[in-house]
């Protein structure tokens, strides 16, 4: 384990802090990590897996040197956006969390956070990103509320279709879009190969996530993917995996992406085979890592395309 040692006199100065906000804010001192833990801050891997698609089709809109200002409101806007969803997913899950054993103590089941106050947590941060995204251009300003309609959509699909997961994929693909519009002020034709890459590798990992309860969503009547593919869900998240990556090869021709690129895909390929061994016996637990490996598959496409363009 790596250790980082703090000076003492920092150390000192963050105490003193923190001793001065409990004693000027007590009530949003106390509050605070029930709100961090409503917007899931305590686990990046929900930004991470909106971030990595996000950049990679920033920096071949931008040819490998994207607008340093845009990096960074992508950045912001990403985790903003994905924290509001959080919000808006735990207001609509209010009267289903409690009854599921991975969600049973987040904050609104357990009366630690009132439902009105993650639908004013969810706007507070929706106008944060949409301050953000006015910094840019109008095309990418009318595109911001098309991914806004489809973020607050998506919770209550689950209680209507078994294809919720499709929702997602169109909600998490959006920021590409958006990237392109922002780096170029247009959106080229070719740009929503990479969205349809994006939205198959959303459907793929949100259904391994979904694995995860199944059980539990079936008591509760909850649908999703997981529950519609039943034992076919093995064979559809590996041809799901394949198209991912033949879309990805597809957009890698018409951008001149070329060898650290595909070797990229040639390494998410392996990463998902290591995916389909953790699912094989459909663990709830071993469902759940192969959930969390995919962000080091978006890490991976990142690494090979900012390589590719910048050798």
């Amino acid at each position: 384990m790596i250790r980082i040692s703090v000076p003492p006199a920092f150390a000192q100065k963050i105490l003193q802090v923190q001793r001065y906000l409990q004693q000027k804010f007590p009530v949003a001192y106390r509050r605070a990590p029930d709100f961090w833990q409503l917007m899931r801050m305590d686990k990046p891997i929900g930004i991470l897996l909106l971030l990595w698609p996000t950049l990679w089709c920033l920096w071949i809109a931008a040819q490998g040197v994207p607008d340093f200002k845009l990096v960074v409101i992508f950045i912001l806007g990403t985790i903003c956006m994905r924290a509001a969803g959080c919000c808006i997913n735990d207001y609509a899950d209010r009267n289903f969390d409690g009854h599921v054993q991975r969600t049973r103590n987040r904050p609104i089941p357990t009366g630690r956070i009132k439902p009105k106050e993650a639908l004013l947590t969810c706007a507070v941060l929706s106008i944060i990103a949409f301050v953000l995204v006015m910094f840019i251009n109008k095309l990418t300003i009318l595109m911001a509320f098309g991914g806004l309609a489809i973020t607050l959509i998506y919770p209550f699909m689950k209680r209507h279709t078994h294809l919720a997961q499709l929702v997602l994929g169109a909600a998490f693909s959006w920021g590409g879009l958006m990237a392109f519009t922002a780096q170029t002020g247009s959106l080229p034709v070719y740009a929503w190969l990479l969205y349809i890459a994006n939205f198959l590798w959303t459907v793929v990992y949100d259904t391994e996530y979904a694995m995860v309860d199944r059980s539990d969503d079936l008591k509760i009547g909850m649908k999703s993917t997981a529950i519609l593919f039943a034992e076919a869900d093995r064979l559809i998240i590996g041809f799901l995996q394949v198209m991912f990556l033949t879309s990805l090869s597809m957009s890698a021709k018409h951008f001149n992406l070329g060898i650290w690129f595909q070797l990229g895909l040639v390494i998410a390929a392996f990463m998902f085979v290591y995916q389909q061994l953790l699912i094989s016996r459909r663990e709830p637990s071993r469902c759940f890592q192969a959930f969390l490996h995919n962000y080091k598959v978006g890490f991976v496409i990142f690494a090979g395309t900012v390589l590719d363009l910048a050798i």
